[in-house]
């Protein structure tokens, strides 16, 4: 900074006021600088034609660009570069969007570089650095795109499959809980069924029990006018007689037992009533002896 200084003093001394030569003197000096390395020196002159001197140059502003960019100084760069892009000056302008494309790569701002190497390549179609670089970042997202697309759609077929997946477990799941719903239907009206036969045999048995009762019911009836016709006083006696069923029980004999020998007793007298009265209505006949 010092040498700067007194590089600046003594120009100032020896050319006076003479501002075309000191303009002249620190181009001359900024370029020597830049090109054996020394960035920072050329950054100085550059710094000092641009701010203190105020000149306005297109190439000592895309000179002090790229001596940003050489000091990794990208904020810096990207201003001094953006400055120019309206120049007129085609080389200019091919440097400055070239260099940008560079930085946004570096940066993997890849659409926005490959956008500044196009543009370098419209200002100038001979920048070979250009050209290269738009034609190897363009391969590259091409394939990042076609890779992102294989693998957008291989997630929409897992995506897919997984859906298929899930709509076929849920219609197997329907499908056993329609099958579970028909097998519990099915058992309810088994049930029924089983239900309504059994209540069917037992009103078929109940009536059967019913016309039983009826049948012997009506024997009972057919055989009550007899039994009251045959013996009323054996009856009677039986009951009038207390005696009665004490001698029963001497005999060692129940009173239903005792009851079935008097039916038989009267039975007996009935038929033997009935064959005389039969005997009594036959005539005789005259032609026969009464013997």
């Amino acid at each position: 900074m010092k040498s700067v200084l007194i590089t600046i003093l003594s120009i100032t001394l020896i050319g006076g006021f003479n501002d075309i030569a000191t303009v002249n003197e620190l181009k001359n000096r900024a370029k020597k600088a830049y090109n054996a390395g020394n960035y920072e020196e050329a950054l100085n002159h550059y710094v000092m034609l641009t701010d203190s001197l105020g000149v306005k140059d297109e190439n000592i502003a895309i000179n002090l660009a790229n001596t940003y960019y050489k000091l990794n100084d990208t904020t810096e760069a990207i201003n001094s570069y953006s400055s120019v892009l309206g120049s007129l000056d085609r080389s200019i302008r091919t440097v400055a969007h070239q260099q940008l494309g560079i930085i946004n790569n570096k940066n993997k701002k890849f659409e926005e570089a490959l956008s500044h190497f196009k543009e370098s390549l419209k200002a100038d179609p001979t920048n070979e650095e250009s050209r290269y670089n738009y034609e190897l970042l363009k391969k590259i997202l091409d394939e990042q795109k076609k890779q992102q697309d294989q693998n957008k759609d291989q997630q929409n077929e897992d995506q897919n499959k997984d859906q298929q997946k899930n709509k076929d477990q849920q219609q197997n799941k329907d499908q056993e809980q329609n099958k579970d719903k028909q097998n519990e239907d099915q058992q309810q009206q088994d049930q029924k069924n089983k239900d309504g036969e059994q209540k069917d045999q037992e009103e078929k048995s109940e009536q059967e029990k019913k016309e039983e009762q009826g049948k012997e019911e009506e024997q009972k009836k057919e055989q009550q006018p007899e039994d009251k016709e045959g013996n009323p006083e054996d009856e009677k006696q039986a009951n009038q007689d207390p005696s009665f069923s004490e001698k029963l029980k001497e005999m060692k004999i129940s009173e239903e037992k005792a009851k079935m020998i008097l039916e038989a007793m009267k039975n007996n007298e009935i038929q033997y009533y009935q064959q005389n009265k039969r005997k009594a209505k036959k005539k005789k006949d005259p032609d026969k002896p009464d013997w």
